[in-house]
């Protein structure tokens, strides 16, 4: 297979954290040739640290600079997911785009359009798809283990973690923890279910907490401190409804005061699970209740997501978690907050 070029656009926490240490593993199929930042010191910093070739101060650069990358990374903050993926599919780049797909609904569909316009690939990166356990869970689901899901649960609730920076400003991240963390619960749990359609959703937002003062929290930050604003929600509570009778309820927070919780359940008419570890709730051979733990070899979500992306790229594959599947869930965290906004169910 061909070894592809990759030029990274943002080399903020989620670039130098995550992906960057991922490709080092996965450097046989995927040189990082090039890594741009609005701030150009970061962008050197990153390329001198991950040994990288080249460092811009825009995409726009670095498109114009690196013309023979397979693909653009797009690790901005929300509000820059969509200029830069656009400018990448425009210039006949693949893309692949951290999560959430962007700031908006109306960001996400103009990301769609250059997209298929361009007839490039894309590929969203919602790493908790890619984990052993739920690859495992969807083979097993795709064999009928399961039998008809129709209904599910899920939580990303912390007490106390709200960021800080740029991710409490509503221009550039688009929205709270529904968009930072609520998306990783949601997406995943309605890939889980099978991706049935939306139909509408319910959902309330609390922001009464805000920017709190507790003593013995500290707050992480990303890199660049913002400018002080605080304008997202705390938390969220959430209830879909899809085509054929199916729902799903989500329970969202950075900040509230109860449990910690990041859970996913999932029932089936013939069996349920969780997950960490994948526990399956059914019956046995002899129709008595069965609880079951099959043995997965654990990975590294983002590792995988990459070497899928890249896989998907040299065969022609359709990603996992591909455009269509983006703005369907975009659409999803949009009806949460309007949901909220008019204190009614809404339909997506």
């Amino acid at each position: 297979m061909k070894k592809l070029k990759v030029g990274i656009v943002g080399a903020g926490n989620i670039s130098t954290s995550a992906h960057l240490p991922s490709y080092q593993e996965l450097k046989d199929i995927v040189e990082v040739a090039a890594i741009a930042d609005i701030v150009p010191e970061r962008a050197q910093a990153a390329a001198e640290k991950f040994g990288i070739p080249h460092f811009y101060a825009s995409v726009e650069e670095m498109l114009a600079n690196e013309p023979e990358l397979d693909y653009v990374d797009v690790c901005t903050w929300t509000a820059a997911h969509a200029p830069v993926a656009i400018a990448a599919a425009k210039a006949g780049k693949n893309v692949l785009c951290e999560k959430p797909l962007a700031a908006t609904l109306e960001q996400g569909l103009a990301i769609e359009k250059a997209v298929k316009e361009a007839g490039v690939q894309f590929m969203l990166a919602v790493v908790t798809r890619y984990g052993a356990e739920q690859q495992k869970m969807v083979e097993l689901r795709d064999e009928g283990k399961f039998g008809e899901i129709y209904y599910a649960k899920t939580s990303y609730v912390r007490r106390r973690g709200t960021p800080g920076g740029w991710f409490t400003d509503k221009e550039l991240a688009g929205g709270g923890p529904v968009l930072d963390i609520g998306v990783h619960a949601i997406d995943r749990t309605w890939y889980l279910m099978g991706r049935p359609k939306p139909i509408s959703v319910s959902a309330e937002t609390s922001y009464r907490i805000g920017d709190y003062k507790t003593k013995g929290v500290s707050r992480w930050e990303p890199f660049g401190k913002g400018n002080g604003v605080f304008n997202t929600e705390d938390s969220a509570s959430v209830f879909f409804r899809f085509e054929g009778g199916k729902s799903m309820v989500a329970e969202i927070a950075w900040a509230i005061n109860g449990t910690e919780s990041a859970t996913t359940q999932i029932f089936g008419s013939k069996a349920g699970c969780t997950f960490e570890p994948l526990t399956i709730y059914g019956e046995d051979a002899d129709g008595y209740l069965s609880t079951e733990t099959p043995e997965i070899q654990g990975n590294n979500y983002f590792t995988e997501e990459i070497r899928h992306f890249c896989d998907c790229l040299n065969t022609g594959k359709t990603p996992i978690s591909p455009i269509e599947d983006a703005v369907t869930v975009q659409r999803m965290l949009d009806g949460i907050y309007r949901s909220a906004e008019q204190h009614a169910e809404v339909k997506i």
